[in-house]
């Protein structure tokens, strides 16, 4: 395993997921999630715990939640992991 560069907790909006048809709103919440975490994490390679997508599925495709807290590790190939963060 690569060693931990960078560790960071985001809360990331989700309302742009609001303006996808209503079947695909969680679909475009976990793009949103992924573009994000390469947006400010600065890799192309990001990878999602199964945590965060059994919680913006919660409510089923059409009522992905309004906002979500991601824990992102940054290990030094480049590869992005992100968790559900604890509350």
């Amino acid at each position: 395993m690569a060693e931990k560069v960078q560790e960071q907790i985001y809360v990331i909006p989700l309302r742009e997921a609001k303006r996808a048809p209503r079947w695909k709103r969680s679909n475009t919440a976990i793009k949103d999630i992924r573009k994000f975490l390469a947006r400010h994490m600065k890799s192309s390679d990001v990878k999602l715990d199964r945590t965060i997508n059994e919680r913006v599925w919660d409510r089923g495709s059409e009522k992905p939640p309004s906002r979500i807290r991601v824990r992102a590790m940054k290990f030094d190939d480049g590869q992005v992991q992100a968790e559900l963060a604890e509350e």
